[in-house]
């Protein structure tokens, strides 16, 4: 009998490029949500182009120009959407380098189409041709006090800003955001809202331990049932961290979405039932992302469920034909 081969040998095979765009602001956590993606179906198969890379004007010239990278007339849209049509249809691009630790831009280099594209950045959402390119999208929406706090630590400690620098950016972007980014939460599939734990603001940064809630539409293909079990032994027996799980259903901006909060900390062991599960629809052996550790956070969880309904959609395109 001859062998069945996987999901990730059909995708390999497919002529389909699968474009997931994951908008939101500038160090909001973006790429974590993504990393499960990557890691499941590895760099053969998974490119990802920072939007960063398409800004119009460096450092010097927004400052001149009294423009911040969230307006889009800071940007290259058009450029943009040109060099996702283009990997779209399977060709490689010369995708333009913007090098953050200089403010200034690198000679654009070779950028090869894969089989699954990750964009990231703050227009991901924003012109209706992007949207179109796009199959599944995601708005990555950490609460202000989160978000401020991460763009400080990344700013100050990988990107060379003062901290009195940070303080006037955050001040200078606050209306753009508002105006250009939050709206785009809007026009994703699912949206990621990030705040303090319940258990304590300080396991943020020690334990990156948050309270993530993962917002979607009701679905409305099937294609297998995953199930995510508690073992209430284990749970009663062995477990000493505190952790919480909760469904509602709440209003984001213009849409009512379902809801699925997690906090806290996990045993392993929940989460590998739920990797489990995502072999069995996938073919993908072993998927062991979080392995050797003994617990995991919401953030870990909410990746793996991500990814599970990116590759939910995935299926579904395939299927379709």
């Amino acid at each position: 009998m001859p062998r069945i081969p996987h999901f990730k040998e059909i995708i390999a095979r497919s002529p389909l490029v699968f474009v997931i765009g994951v908008a939101g602001d500038s160090g909001s956590g973006k790429t974590t949500f993504t990393n499960a993606i990557r890691q499941i179906f590895g760099s053969d198969l998974v490119a990802t182009i920072t939007l960063d890379d398409y800004h119009r004007y460096d450092r010097e010239e927004r400052k001149r120009l009294d423009i911040t990278p969230l307006h889009p007339d800071a940007n290259n849209l058009a450029q943009l959407e040109t060099d996702v049509e283009r990997l779209k249809g399977g060709y490689a691009i010369q995708k333009p380098v913007y090098n953050h630790a200089t403010g200034t831009f690198d000679p654009p280099v070779p950028f090869a189409s894969k089989k699954i594209i990750i964009l990231e950045g703050l227009h991901t959402l924003y012109t209706p041709r992007l949207r179109e390119l796009l199959d599944f999208s995601v708005f990555v929406d950490p609460d202000p006090d989160v978000k401020y706090a991460w763009k400080r630590q990344r700013d100050t400690g990988r990107r060379g800003y003062s901290s009195a620098e940070v303080t006037e950016e955050i001040a200078r972007r606050e209306k753009d955001y508002e105006t250009f980014i939050a709206p785009q939460r809007c026009l994703a599939d699912a949206v990621i809202r990030i705040g303090y734990s319940r258990y304590g603001k300080e396991k943020g940064e020690s334990e990156n331990v948050y309270r993530i809630s993962l917002l979607q539409h009701r679905m409305n293909q099937v294609v297998a049932d995953v199930d995510l079990n508690i073992d209430l032994y284990s749970l009663l027996s062995f477990h000493d961290h505190d952790f919480m799980i909760e469904f509602s259903t709440e209003n984001v901006a213009c849409a009512r979405m379902r809801a699925l909060t997690f906090d806290g900390e996990m045993n392993y062991e929940t989460v590998r039932k739920l990797e489990k599960s995502i072999e069995q629809q996938t073919g993908v052996h072993p998927i062991a992302i979080f392995e050797n550790r003994t617990t995991v956070t919401a953030t870990d969880l909410v990746q793996l469920i991500l990814s599970w309904r990116i590759i939910h959609r995935r299926i579904f395109l395939q299927e379709r034909g």
